[in-house]
């Protein structure tokens, strides 16, 4: 019979569903490459073109162009990390790598979107020189560069949290390439220079909701959090109303990286000889109700469950 973790010995151990081949992030890494490839190549024509052009909504969108390129990086480093083998002192491997990279995106670009604020507002009360014409045809070939990046990246977002961070970006500049080309074209008709910082800062602020979500849900993941839609007391609930089990304690469910939950729990039931056929139960309704394969079920009788109790934790 397996060993509890601190909670003293077991009648019954069940460890289910291991470490996955490749995460969901692996599974768009062509996309990603892609997306990398076209994010560079226009970046750096996005920034020559702000600086001849003197447009703080181009540098700003180029801004996020940096940011973006160096997300789909971090997003390609992850998953070069999470393909590692685990080892014995990295039991789940490197999995956890695209949620700090998923991290690092949300807190570079918020600093990023500080900048951009400060620099439309200094601009706004100096306007500067603008070339209308060469400002709105760089911003013209920016769209389409990030319609093509949005278009790759669309499956994934919904399975990765690093695609997602990813997508969220690319979604942003694109909204900022339509910025910076209605500014162009007042700027061309009304002469008004400094609508040119105020769609910059505009820019800056569209993104900061979604940046803080992203900054939500990685930090979520990393403190342990429970997973989305998986409610602990309901989880519990459906164990105890099992036949044969008496109660669950230290119940938890928590998530590695996207895509990949974990679950581990101590079930106390009337007859420790019925444990592989709880065992067998409790898998079965985290996997088919609830998604979760990776489970581990600790099996006691009340006298065990008593003695555990009285451990020091």
């Amino acid at each position: 019979m397996g060993q509890g973790h601190s909670h003293g010995a077991a009648r019954g151990h069940s460890h289910g569903g291991g470490i996955p081949s490749s995460s969901a992030a692996a599974r768009n890494k062509g996309r990603l490459a892609w997306a990398l490839g076209l994010t560079l190549t226009y970046m750096l024509a996005e920034v020559v073109g702000g600086l001849l052009t003197g447009s703080l909504a181009l540098l700003a969108d180029a801004a996020h162009m940096v940011t973006d390129a160096g997300g789909l990086a971090l997003a390609l480093l992850a998953i070069h990390y999470a393909a590692k083998a685990p080892t014995p002192g990295k039991s789940f491997g490197y999995m956890r790598f695209e949620i700090l990279a998923a991290l690092a995106n949300a807190v570079v670009l918020l600093g990023v979107t500080a900048y951009i604020l400060y620099e439309a507002y200094r601009r706004f009360v100096e306007p500067n020189e603008i070339l209308g014409w060469p400002m709105m045809l760089v911003a013209l070939v920016g769209l389409g560069v990030n319609l093509a990046s949005m278009k790759l990246l669309s499956g994934g977002s919904s399975e990765s949290l690093n695609v997602k961070g990813a997508y969220f970006e690319v979604f942003s500049d694109m909204l900022g390439s339509v910025g910076v080309i209605v500014a162009a074209l007042l700027v061309m008709a009304t002469g008004w220079r400094w609508i040119d910082p105020l769609v910059g800062a505009g820019i800056g602020l569209f993104i900061v909701p979604r940046t803080w979500r992203l900054l939500n849900e990685a930090l979520h993941i990393l403190l342990e959090g429970t997973p989305p839609g998986v409610d602990l007391a309901d989880l519990k609930a459906e164990i105890e109303a099992m036949p044969g089990v008496r109660r669950v304690y230290d119940l938890h469910a928590w998530t590695l990286t996207s895509g990949f939950d974990a679950m581990s729990g101590h079930v106390v039931v009337d007859d420790t000889a019925d444990a592989p056929g709880v065992i067998r139960a409790v898998r079965s309704l985290m996997k088919e109700r609830h998604g979760i394969e990776h489970v581990t079920v600790q099996i006691e009788d009340e006298s065990l469950a008593a003695e555990a109790a009285k451990l020091p934790v």
